[in-house]
C-alpha cells in the first residue's frame, strides 16, 4: 500500500480516539494523538505540560490581530503562547505524515496537510445520547455531568479549529468522509476505513 495519512476530528464521545487507534493497528500503521505535544514542545521550547494546558485553545482574535502584527515584526517568538502551539503542531504533524502513513487524531490535521495528496480525512460523530453514555462509562459520571463535559469539549474543539481553519469544524465540506459511529459501531468503522485507505 503507498502512503496513506488518515486524519480524525471527532465530536466528544464518539469513539473516533478508539477507532483512530484500531485503524492504525488495523492498517499497522504509527497512531498520534497527545504523543505530538512532546514534538511540539520541543519545537517551541516549553514544557510539555505547557503545551498540553494549550492544546486546541483557541486564542481570541484580538489576541491574533496583534500576534499577526508582532509575527512580521518580531518574528514567532512574539506571538501569543496559542498561536506558537498551533505553528509547533502544525509543524509536527507535517514531520510524522512526511515519515509515511500514519493515522492522526485532531489537533486541525485535515486542515495543515490540505496540500497533500495522500491524506484521507474523516470526520467522527454520533447520536447525543450514545455519546452521553460512552463518557458516562469512560469517565465514570453521572448523566448530567457527562452531558456538561461533552458540551464544553466540543465547544472548545469547535472554537478552536474554526479559529485556524477555514473550514467549519464538523462540516462535511471539510472532510472526506464523515461516518456516525452511533450507526456504524466502531469496528465496522474501522473496516470500511481501512478499505477505503487500501483503495486509495
Amino acid at each position: 500500500m503507498k502512503s496513506i495519512i488518515i486524519t480524525i476530528g471527532r465530536q466528544f464521545g464518539s469513539g473516533g480516539h478508539e477507532l483512530g487507534e484500531k485503524l492504525a493497528k488495523r492498517l499497522g500503521i504509527p497512531f498520534y494523538d497527545r504523543n505530538l505535544l512532546s514534538k511540539a514542545a520541543v519545537r517551541c521550547g516549553m514544557t510539555e505540560d505547557m503545551v498540553e494546558s494549550l492544546d486546541e485553545v483557541p486564542t481570541s482574535s484580538f489576541l491574533y490581530s496583534i500576534a499577526v502584527g508582532a509575527h512580521g515584526f518580531g518574528g514567532e517568538a512574539s506571538l501569543p503562547l496559542g498561536n506558537r502551539v498551533f505553528l509547533a503542531m502544525s509543524e509536527a504533524i507535517r514531520e510524522v505524515a512526511g515519515e509515511g502513513s500514519c493515522v492522526i487524531v485532531g489537533r486541525c490535521a485535515e486542515y495543515v496537510l490540505a496540500e497533500r495528496e495522500d491524506v484521507l480525512s474523516v470526520f467522527v460523530y454520533g447520536d447525543k445520547d450514545a455519546r452521553v453514555q460512552r463518557v458516562m462509562a469512560k469517565r465514570g459520571l453521572k448523566e448530567r455531568d457527562a452531558a456538561a463535559l461533552m458540551q464544553r469539549t466540543d465547544k472548545k474543539r469547535a472554537g478552536y479549529h474554526d479559529f485556524y481553519c477555514e473550514s467549519k469544524w464538523g462540516s462535511p465540506e471539510g472532510y472526506d468522509v464523515m461516518i456516525n459511529s452511533t450507526s456504524t459501531g466502531i469496528d465496522a468503522a474501522v473496516e470500511m476505513l481501512a478499505t477505503l485507505a487500501e483503495k486509495m
